[in-house]
């Protein structure tokens, strides 16, 4: 019986792909094989020595302490796509709301007062601090051509705009799906140049915090938009706060309020609405849920965010899951421990991604527990794991 603790709701969409005749699913649960959790920050958590894997229904994953699970041999799922609808027609929102100044407007037109005339009257009035901008003709920006970012570029083209895209990572994946009207920038500085709102789709990290601050805003067409549903961190609000005043841009939407932006005139703070919609929800519950069983189960690895994509059909016999520092010789180290103990190798595959390696052997029989020793005693080994 597997034991799967969960740190948040998770859809039941996801729960229930988890057969219950083998796994046990519980918020309250000792000795967990697996954790599944939305945004629960682990950081502080303190990390039972059972588990195997951690299941995050949903595509960022900051609050989990991914270097210390990887030196522990445990992969990190998450659920890339899985939302990328629900996020893309929330930029496509994002966008209409900024062009055509919906919000300040409704706000004017709520608090207006006075009879049915004197309302018609100060509409007529009002409506022209009001004026916007369409769409077709102009040109968006898209920094990060993943699922999401490819799903707005296309979108945007629909919508008459033109579309220029930065991300020096494309997969084939996502080449095959976007659009081939996109035009390819060169770098950040480049797309922001030509571009009258800018959307970005990539994670916060070391060298992605504060991308946009003072200096790049500055450099960007005057009067531009910027809509940012990857992470607050990316965009400094202190220098978007003061590019608003000066009128170096139009405006920004995004989906992370601070005290700094919520009331700011020119500034849509939305309360991380992202991925929040009932589909986006079970997507993720389900896509992270079968990774984590296919994990449990067969060993295999998909969509992890610190391990190499490792999957192998399975055969007759004993298979072993062996996580490893990528170093020489540990797949001649492990072979020669399970050669000695007279155990044939059926099958095997090894993948490695950074500075950790991961490796599924097929063995025609059963491993002795001496024989799991001292592959777990060899120096470089984080995990080893019979399946």
């Amino acid at each position: 019986m597997y034991k799967v603790l969960t740190l948040n709701n998770i859809s039941l969409s996801g729960i229930e792909r988890l057969p219950r005749d083998t796994y046990e699913v519980a918020s309250e649960i000792q000795n967990p094989d697996a954790i599944l959790l939305r945004s629960f920050k682990m950081h502080d958590f303190e990390i039972p020595q059972s588990l195997k894997a951690v299941g995050r229904a949903g595509a960022g994953v900051n609050n989990i302490p991914v270097d210390k699970m990887t030196a522990l041999g445990i992969p990190v799922f998450n659920a890339p796509g899985a939302n990328s609808n629900a996020v893309k027609e929330l930029v496509v929102a994002g966008m209409l709301l900024a062009a055509r100044n919906i919000c300040p407007a409704w706000d004017f037109a709520r608090n207006i007062e006075g009879d049915d005339a004197a309302l018609n009257k100060q509409v007529e009035s009002g409506k022209k601090d009001f004026v916007g901008f369409e769409l077709p003709g102009r040109t968006l920006g898209i920094i990060g051509l993943g699922a999401i970012g490819v799903k707005v570029a296309n979108a945007a083209q629909k919508l008459g705009m033109k579309v220029v895209g930065f991300d020096p990572q494309v997969t084939v994946q996502s080449a095959w799906n976007l659009s081939a009207e996109v035009v390819r920038a060169n770098s950040v500085d480049e797309l922001i140049a030509c571009s009258d709102m800018v959307s970005i789709h990539i994670p916060e990290t070391e060298t992605t915090r504060g991308l946009f601050n003072a200096s790049r805003i500055a450099t960007m067409k005057k009067g531009a938009v910027i809509l940012n549903f990857a992470r607050a961190g990316i965009v400094e609000g202190e220098a978007v706060s003061q590019a608003l005043k000066t009128g170096q841009l139009r405006g920004y939407v995004c989906d992370f309020p601070t005290n700094l932006l919520k009331n700011h005139p020119g500034v849509i703070c939305l309360p991380h609405l992202g991925a929040s919609t009932g589909e986006a929800e079970d997507n993720c519950a389900v896509m992270v849920s079968d990774q984590v069983r296919e994990f449990l189960e067969l060993g295999t690895i998909v969509n992890s965010v610190n391990f190499p994509e490792v999957q192998m059909p399975k055969n007759e016999g004993v298979r072993l899951a062996v996580a490893n520092s990528n170093v020489p010789n540990m797949l001649g180290q492990m072979s020669t421990a399970l050669a000695d103990a007279g155990l044939n190798i059926i099958d095997m595959i090894n993948k490695s991604r950074g500075e950790v390696a991961y490796t599924l052997v097929d063995t025609d029989q059963s491993v002795p527990a001496d024989v799991l020793d001292r592959l777990k005693s060899i120096e470089g080994v984080l995990s080893v794991r019979v399946i």
